[in-house]
């Protein structure tokens, strides 16, 4: 016999051998359409071979696995239920074949069976559409490795299959599976509930656990994914060993683990999740609890979320909290009591030596083990069974709408899956108040729950804190949750403390959970939502002190007329407003005098009326400025005082002219005379001053701006423009120039008369006009506060007080208290004296 024949004969035979159902009557049920049930009745972990690939496993090998086989009771349930419910599938009867998958031991061998026909054949074919396999959809099996094993063969077929415990979201591809759907929801949907119950709780330094297959990479991926921008951090990620077969715990297993719970208690991270499944982690937790760890919270994926033997162990209570997510517990009413019936009333042991018994359809301790696991199972609701419960009645609904039944009866018609598999997808109904209907991916989002393992024997053992609903995508109701920890208050898993209101977060480190705090400097303030990294500026007009969450505004500062600097300076502008105009009145009673003809004549009254003007602008530097008091100061206050030095400048030069330049020069000085020189002159120069002022206002802007006092950040100093200083500078320029002329004018003539010489008083109002100007731009320079602007207006007020005063206020004192000296006789003297002393 060649090597193709030998296997398509062990082919024939396993088929024949795995085609006879047991004696045991748990496993196989006789109907018109058959249902194909894959349980983990027995489990072993992945990764361990079974002894020869040509034989198949003897799950009873392995230990038992209560939960898988009260799922089992639940597809038991669900069929005799329906085939006892008149209205549902009326003159027709469900059967089922169930097969012991031991975990991920066992599934190409049942589903050779499923697939075979009645002569337990399998036939190559090329065309599948007309093909009638043993049964007509296949429940199961519970893990997602053994689900997408399985699923590859049944979706050559399109042969329905609903698994009531797998999450991969690998099983929404419907390209890969299309024959695939699942009475859970998705696995993104289990890490989003761990994520949010993280942030609820402000958890965001966690170690993440992953067992060393495929169920802990993808979870650990997907949990990566979620976690990417929500401020938790994962502080390290450790994969656990793989447990052998008898559990025993080998060197090196036990060095790993050593090491993994060593770095558990040298971590500040309070919260571990676990990605694994049940049989990984006996090991670890026997670990756990010989080191005495202990203080923190486990998160279980629903691998384990409800494992019966991991909760027997009592002792894991000191260990911390035990939070997991599974799917929602929805009581089956009747189940708990069929369960129960069954388990009382067993059956003879079958013949192990009939040819008709086939391995992993037998479980002799199943019913025992189940029976001591009862207690937990009553009280948890069944927890899980509703996911196989809702399977079945799907099956049936579909057979129901395929079929074309009536409240009376269904026609017993031949059955193709892929027909069933479309009716499946279609179906929605009510099951017990929840909605079954199958979404695009065929996943049926019932909602989750977070829940705590508790040990008071008389609570449910599985205790719902909280729900997570998909199609919400968010968690409700967390609740009632004891705390295992010293003060029973919510566990700490930070890397750094909060930083208190007001403070920046300084990373430290690659992770963005590290960091330290920083308080924000003066004029900076911390919006969370924006950046918890950076302190944001405050306006320009606001302010905040150190460590401020939000900024104030400044207080405003200008001239005030309450202030004391103000009422002096205002108080000296009066005084020189009405000295000045007393000397207009004196000037224009004595107007023919030859005080006044010496003094300038019509050219007083040029000086004396600007400086009136001048003294009418002093106003404009109290209060907020304003875009009409910033013109006032820029141009006509600087237009006036320019006036008043060119009128003084063109003065002293005209005495140098009368007495030096006019024997020296006669017919320049006669032109000076006839074209009216010294009009023609202060007319240039207030024409050049107009072009200087009217350049700086293109320039730059008569709109007032605040800037921020350098000693007093939270005050705002107003001013008319930002460059006033460079303005300032540019606008005295030409009155500086004119002051350095009109000094070095009256300096020459020194030695004229004494009623035509001038020259002390123009070279003290010159010396202190320049002097103070000077003084003023270096103050300005070197500071910026609110005191720049007091000192501008004292010193323009004291400039013009020195005009009036140092100028005119001797030749009114002549004119008022020496009358006899303001005679044509006495001037005529005075010149005579002088000739003869030049003479």
């Amino acid at each position: 016999m060649g090597p193709q024949a030998r296997v398509v004969f062990f082919l024939v035979f396993l088929l024949q051998v795995l085609a006879e159902p047991a004696e045991d009557s748990d496993f196989s049920l006789a109907g018109d359409y058959l249902l194909g049930g894959l349980f983990t009745l027995h489990a072993n972990v992945k990764g361990i071979a079974h002894l020869d690939l040509l034989q198949v496993p003897k799950c009873k090998e392995y230990e038992v696995k209560a939960l898988g086989y009260s799922f089992m009771q639940a597809m038991r349930f669900a069929v005799e239920e329906i085939n006892n419910h008149s209205g549902l599938l009326p003159g027709v009867r469900l059967g089922y074949e169930m097969v012991d998958v031991c975990y991920v031991s066992n599934n190409v061998q049942p589903v050779l069976y499923f697939l075979a026909g009645e002569d337990y054949f399998l036939p190559i074919q090329e065309d599948y559409s007309h093909y009638v396999p043993r049964v007509v959809a296949v429940i199961g099996p519970d893990n997602s490795e053994s689900t997408m094993t399985v699923g590859h063969f049944l979706s050559l077929f399109l042969l329905p299959q609903i698994t009531y415990s797998a999450f991969s979201n690998k099983l929404r591809n419907k390209q890969s599976f299309p024959a695939v759907l699942r009475t859970v929801p998705g696995a993104d949907h289990q890490i989003e509930a761990m994520v949010q119950l993280m942030l609820h709780f402000r958890w965001n330094w966690i170690i993440v656990l992953v067992s060393s297959d495929d169920y802990g990479r993808e979870n650990s991926h997907l949990l990566g994914e979620r976690l990417a921008g929500r401020d938790v951090c994962i502080a390290f990620q450790e994969v656990l060993p793989t447990p052998q077969p008898n559990q025993r715990v080998t060197r090196q297993e036990r060095k790993r683990l050593e090491a993994i719970v060593d770095k558990l208690q040298q971590s500040s991270a309070r919260v571990v999740v676990l990605f694994s499944p049940d049989l990984a982690l006996r090991n670890f937790f026997r670990e756990v609890l010989r080191r005495n760890f202990s203080g923190v919270v486990w998160i279980a994926s629903e691998s384990w979320a409800t494992d019966l033997v991991l909760h027997n162990l009592t002792e894991l209570r000191h260990t911390g909290t035990f939070l997991g997510v599974t799917t929602q517990s929805v009581p089956i009413p009747g189940f708990s009591e069929f369960r129960m019936r069954h388990a009382r009333a067993r059956p003879p042991t079958s013949n192990k030596t009939s040819r008709r018994a086939t391995c992993n359809q037998e479980c002799d301790t199943c019913r025992d083990t189940t029976e001591s696991f009862s207690t937990t199972l009553t009280l948890s609701s069944q927890r899980g069974a509703y996911n196989v419960y809702s399977a079945v009645y799907a099956v049936a609904h579909a057979l129901h709408s395929l079929l074309g039944c009536s409240q009376t009866s269904c026609p017993k018609e031949v059955v193709y899956p892929w027909q069933l598999l479309q009716e499946i997808k279609k179906v929605n109904f009510t099951l017990l108040g929840h909605q079954i209907i199958f979404n695009q991916y065929g996943d049926l989002p019932i909602p989750l729950e977070v829940v705590q393992w508790q040990w008071n024997p008389s609570q449910d053992p599985f205790q719902s804190v909280a729900s997570y609903h998909p199609t919400r995508r968010r968690l409700e109701g967390v609740r009632n949750i004891s705390w295992h920890s010293p003060d029973s208050t919510v566990p700490v898993s930070t890397c750094s403390k909060d930083c208190q209101p007001g403070q920046k977060k300084k990373a430290v480190g690659i992770h963005p959970c590290c960091f330290e705090c920083l308080d924000c400097l003066p004029g900076t303030f911390l919006n969370k939502t924006a950046d918890e990294f950076d302190c944001q500026p405050c306006p320009d007009n606001e302010w905040s002190h150190r460590k401020d969450t939000s900024c104030f505004k400044r207080r405003l500062a200008f001239l005030e007329w309450r202030e004391a600097p103000t009422i002096a300076v205002a108080m000296l502008a009066a005084l020189g407003f009405l000295s000045t105009l007393a000397i207009l009145v004196i000037f224009w009673k004595h107007f023919q005098t030859p005080m006044v003809r010496s003094a300038g004549g019509p050219m007083c009254f040029l000086m004396l009326v600007p400086l009136l003007v001048a003294y009418m602008m002093v106003p404009t530097y109290v209060g907020p400025p304003t875009v009409s008091t910033c013109l006032c100061r820029q141009t006509f206050f600087t237009l006036c005082f320019t006036i008043c030095i060119s009128c003084i400048a063109v003065r002293s030069f005209q005495i140098i002219c009368v007495f030096k330049m006019a024997s020296r020069l006669p017919h320049a000085y006669g032109y000076w005379v006839r074209y009216h020189g010294p009009y023609i002159f202060v007319a240039f120069m207030t024409a050049v001053k107009v072009v200087i002022v009217v350049g700086s206002l293109l320039i730059t802007t008569t709109r007032p701006t605040a800037y921020a006092d350098p000693d007093d950040p939270k005050i705002m100093i107003l001013s008319c423009n930002p460059n006033y200083r460079k303005v300032l500078l540019v606008n005295t320029s030409l009155d500086l120039l004119l002051s350095v002329a009109g000094f070095s004018f009256a300096y020459v003539g020194k030695e004229l008369p004494t009623n035509y010489n001038e020259a002390k008083f123009i070279t003290f109002c010159m010396t202190f006009y320049f002097t103070s100007s000077v003084s003023l731009c270096t103050f300005m320079s070197a500071y910026k506060g609110v005191l720049v602007t007091i000192l501008d207006l004292l010193v323009t007020v004291l400039n013009l007080l020195g005009i009036s005063l140092g100028y005119f206020g001797p030749k009114c004192y002549m004119i008022l208290f020496y009358p006899e000296r303001n005679t044509p006789a006495y001037f005529s003297s005075m010149i005579q004296g002088y000739t003869m002393g030049r003479d």
